[in-house]
């Protein structure tokens, strides 16, 4: 893929993998990429072994690219390595708190999403997965994260053995504010939404899943209010837990 309007979500990889020449080559370059103040508050670990992939699964989901993919790369705010070099060099870090996390996962997803495009450049097939902040607690055990280290992008590596459609988007003007916000009116959302609620694929969506409307799947089945109170919960308790507030 080298083409951004071309990209895909790869959820299949052949059996070939990635080695660790090309890995590092990648997170090198990703590494020049944005970040507050030079700090690089980002860390990430790389996951191999089929052990540690099962062990990784069951927080996603058991989603099955976590153990299909040749590697799982779990990119972390981390604030860790940052203290620690102050606290060894006659610095009082003061970093344990909301701010600073927000500082970090902003690093740190600003490096994951450099990563993956030039790893698409390369050939490599990618799936973000989004359930990595779902049940954080179970990747910083599993994974062994200290203090102030987060975990808040989950990307499964490989070489692509499936080329899927492309997804569909919002057309530009739903996104684009100048100057100041326009907020939606109803309207506004008819206009947008159109052409997404019309495809054969979402209204097939909509059927399966007995709603009447795109939305309500989304409210009703997959981002659920339940669903996002209880996570949210456990969410702000990790963060506790790392240091974070």
């Amino acid at each position: 893929m080298k083409n951004i309007l071309t990209r895909r979500t790869i959820r299949s990889y052949t059996k070939e993998d990635v080695n660790d020449t090309l890995l590092n080559e990648l997170l090198f370059k990703a590494s020049r990429t944005q970040t507050m103040g030079n700090l690089q508050l980002y860390s990430v670990v790389v996951t191999r072994s089929e052990e540690m992939k099962q062990r990784l699964a069951p927080a996603h989901f058991n989603q099955p690219m976590v153990t299909a993919a040749p590697v799982v790369l779990t990119f972390c705010a981390d604030f860790r390595r940052t203290t620690r070099w102050a606290e060894e060099r006659q610095a009082s870090p003061g970093y344990d708190n909301l701010l600073s996390f927000q500082n970090a996962a902003t690093d740190a997803l600003l490096y994951c999403q450099t990563f993956c495009n030039l790893a698409e450049e390369r050939g490599l097939g990618l799936c973000f997965l989004g359930t990595t902040i779902y049940m954080p607690q179970m990747i910083i055990d599993t994974l062994k994260l200290p203090k102030l280290v987060f975990p808040v992008a989950t990307i499964t590596v490989g070489w692509p053995a499936e080329e899927p459609p492309l997804t569909d988007r919002l057309p530009l003007a739903a996104i684009r504010h100048d100057e100041t916000y326009c907020d939606y009116t109803r309207e506004r959302i008819d206009a947008f939404y159109h052409e997404k609620e019309q495809l054969p694929e979402n209204q097939e969506f909509v059927r399966i899943n007995g709603k009447l409307t795109l939305a309500q799947v989304f409210t009703d089945c997959r981002y659920t209010k339940r669903d996002n109170e209880a996570m949210s919960a456990g969410l702000l308790d990790a963060l506790r837990h790392q240091g974070f507030g």
